[in-house]
């Protein structure tokens, strides 16, 4: 459960902070930042990826804490 809760917190923020770049230049005309929208794409991306192996992860972490 621990590792879901991390993926989509990782979805979430990366999500968020895409969305609050486009309105800043949707409504304020300020540059997206390119390398910023690249980071937050792979931050996006790893959530996915912690998400769709969510349950390998989980044991592997296990095995480790024991």
């Amino acid at each position: 459960m621990f590792v879901l809760f991390i993926a989509a917190c990782l979805i979430g923020m990366s999500v968020i902070e895409l969305a609050l770049s486009w309105a800043e230049y949707k409504f304020r005309q300020v540059p997206i930042s390119i390398p910023s929208a690249v980071l937050w794409g792979i931050v996006f991306l790893a959530g996915v990826v912690v998400m769709i192996k969510s349950k390998a992860l989980a044991a592997w972490l296990a095995d480790k804490i024991e």
